[in-house]
């Protein structure tokens, strides 16, 4: 290994994970709700082929701007509808300024049952090495903060905007007391990170099952999409009769919650919670079951 972040430990390796009731795939949902701002502040970092829209265009991008906040408006509720409906309780990726500007959707969501991870400060403020160290710690402590004002709970996980992290970040996470991490995507069971101080575990996001990775960048048809995912939840039921696998969805309502998509989500996710043999969980679950569980 060529970083400190988490010794390497190949899956044949390991001692077998055994989900509750002898489940093979323990399933989680993280729906993300990001701000995109009007104008992000100087000296604010984000991807400049950012998804929506029709890609780069002067100030004001109305476009991607306005396809991005449908997911607050509308998308939202459509794929909180579909995951009520199979009974899976998602996990809420939510940043910093949606918490404090869309009040409403913060009661909603907790309303629904959701846990309310941390999910940076907005979409267009993402962290990166170029940060300074003291000034990624400020970060993530008005995050975590912010997201305890506005939801009454100290958010117990972290997913960073556009999957964005500098070096320094699993430590300062797991030093602000953050327990589990979405950012790294290299596994199908969680693991154990190794930090400078404190505990953090990353729960691994499928990346290539992820909605802006599979529909926007390699603009796969939805009906394709849905088949890999009851492909992928097939295949992993058939290995996790060893030890126990892990399908982490990453959905954003502006992009499956179109009317147009969230029927192939419904049924995806009907086929998915049909299967005996699958958990359907909250990130923390996971992670509480995880800690117990492994040796």
């Amino acid at each position: 290994m060529d970083h400190p972040h988490y010794p390497w430990r190949p899956m044949v390796k390991r001692t077998p994970l055994r989900w509750p009731e002898g489940a093979r795939v323990a399933l989680c949902v993280i729906v993300n709700l990001e701000h995109m701002e009007w104008r992000p502040e100087e000296g604010s970092y984000w991807r400049r082929e950012m998804s929506g829209g029709f890609g780069n265009r002067p100030f004001p991008d109305y476009t991607r701007k306005t396809h991005r906040e449908y997911g607050h408006r509308v998308g939202i509720f459509r794929v909180l509808d579909a995951l009520e409906a199979v009974g899976i309780r998602p996990t809420i990726a939510m940043d910093l300024m949606t918490a404090q500007n869309y009040p409403f959707l913060v009661e909603h969501c907790l309303g629904r049952g959701a846990e309310i991870i941390a999910h940076g400060v907005s979409v267009t403020q993402m962290i990166t090495s170029e940060m300074k160290e003291a000034e990624e710690r400020e970060y993530i402590a008005r995050c975590i903060e912010g997201m305890r004002e506005a939801t009454g709970a100290t958010p117990r996980g972290w997913l960073g905007p556009e999957f964005g992290e500098s070096a320094r970040t699993p430590g300062l996470l797991a030093e602000a007391g953050v327990e589990y991490v979405c950012d790294w995507t290299n596994d199908e069971q969680p693991y154990a990170m190794t930090t400078p101080s404190g505990s953090l575990i990353s729960l691994p996001i499928c990346l290539d099952l992820d909605d802006v990775n599979a529909l926007w960048e390699r603009r796969m048809d939805v009906e394709r999409y849905a088949k890999l995912v009851r492909e992928s939840l097939d295949r992993l039921l058939e290995d996790g009769e060893t030890s126990g696998r892990l399908l982490v969805l990453n959905l954003r309502p502006w992009l499956v919650g179109q009317p147009f998509r969230i029927g192939f989500l419904e049924d995806t996710l009907e086929h998915v919670t049909a299967h005996e043999g699958v958990w359907t969980a909250t990130g923390s679950e996971i992670v509480e079951w995880y800690r117990e569980a492994a040796v």
